[in-house]
C-alpha cells in the first residue's frame, strides 16, 4: 500500500468520528495549537519548550529568563494558528490570507515589516539558493496565487499542500517567519481537505531542511513531499490512539 493510500485509509477510519464537536473539538485544537506552536518555533532556534508555550498560550505566564522575542514568536503563532482554522469553512487560500498569517505572527516582533514583502535581498544561511530580488515579489506571489486555484485538484491534497510549502518557502517573501508561514499555509490546506496536520518535530529538522534544499537545488520535489505525508501519517495515527480507533494494518 503507497503511503497516499495508507494517508486515505486512515482518513476514512477518522471520517467516521467526524463531525469533532464540543469538548472534542476544542481539546484537539488546543492539542495541536500548543504542538505546532512549538514544534514551528523551536524549528527556527525558538528557546521556549512545550511545556512553556503551553503554560504561555494556556495561562498567559511568560516565563522568566527567556528572550521577549520568543514569548512575541509564541503569541504571534497561536494567534496565526487560530486564523489558519479560520480558513477551515473554505476551500481556498488566498494571496492576502498569506500576508495577513504573517502580520498576526509578526506585528509583535516587527510591526511595520509584517504583513509586507520585504524590500531587500536575503541570504539564508545553509544553502547556495538565489532568493528572487524585492522588484520580483509582486509578480512571483500572484503567480502562487494562480497556481493554487489551478492546481489544488491535478494531485493528492497531501502533495498539493506540501508542494504549496516548497513553492512558497522558495519565494521567501517576506524578511523572516517565511518558514513557519510555510507551515501555516501546508496545514491550512491539509485541514481544509480533512487532513491531519503535518507537524515537524525539532528533532526531524536536518531531514526538514535536506528535502527543501533537494527540491530548490537540484528541482526534486519528491523527497519533500514523502517527508510531509509521513508526517501527517504520524498525527493521523496519534488522533486515531486519542480517539480509540483501531489502528489499520500497513
Amino acid at each position: 500500500m503507497t503511503i497516499y493510500k495508507r494517508l486515505d485509509a486512515n482518513k476514512a477510519a477518522i471520517d467516521v468520528m467526524r463531525p469533532f464537536e464540543g469538548d472534542t473539538l476544542r481539546q484537539l485544537r488546543e492539542y495541536y495549537r500548543i504542538g505546532l506552536t512549538w514544534t514551528s518555533n523551536a524549528l527556527e532556534g525558538n528557546s521556549l519548550t512545550e511545556i512553556e508555550t503551553k503554560v504561555l498560550l494556556e495561562d498567559g505566564l511568560t516565563v522568566g529568563g527567556k528572550p521577549l522575542r520568543d514569548t512575541f514568536e509564541a503569541l504571534g503563532h497561536a494567534a496565526a494558528y487560530d486564523y489558519m482554522f479560520g480558513l477551515l469553512g473554505e476551500r481556498r487560500i488566498t494571496v492576502e490570507d498569506i500576508k495577513t498569517l504573517h502580520r498576526l505572527f509578526f506585528k509583535s516582533i516587527d510591526e511595520p515589516r509584517a504583513g509586507v514583502w520585504r524590500d531587500v535581498s536575503i541570504i539564508v544561511t545553509g544553502t547556495d539558493h538565489e532568493f528572487p530580488a524585492p522588484a520580483q515579489l509582486d509578480g512571483l506571489m500572484a503567480g502562487l496565487g494562480r497556481w493554487m486555484e489551478a492546481e489544488r485538484d491535478t494531485m493528492h491534497p497531501v502533495r498539493f499542500a506540501a508542494m504549496l510549502h516548497l513553492k512558497f518557502v522558495t519565494i521567501h517573501p517576506f524578511i523572516d517567519g517565511n518558514g513557519r508561514v510555510a507551515r501555516l499555509l501546508m496545514n491550512a490546506a491539509l485541514i481544509q481537505d480533512g487532513y491531519m496536520l503535518a507537524v515537524v518535530p525539532p528533532v526531524l529538522r536536518p531531514d526538514y531542511l535536506t528535502t527543501i534544499r533537494s527540491y530548490q537545488q537540484k528541482g526534486e520535489a519528491e523527497p519533500f513531499c514523502d517527508f510531509i505525508a509521513e508526517r501527517v501519517l504520524e498525527s493521523e495515527k496519534e488522533i486515531m490512539r486519542l480517539l480509540h480507533i483501531p489502528p489499520l494494518e500497513a
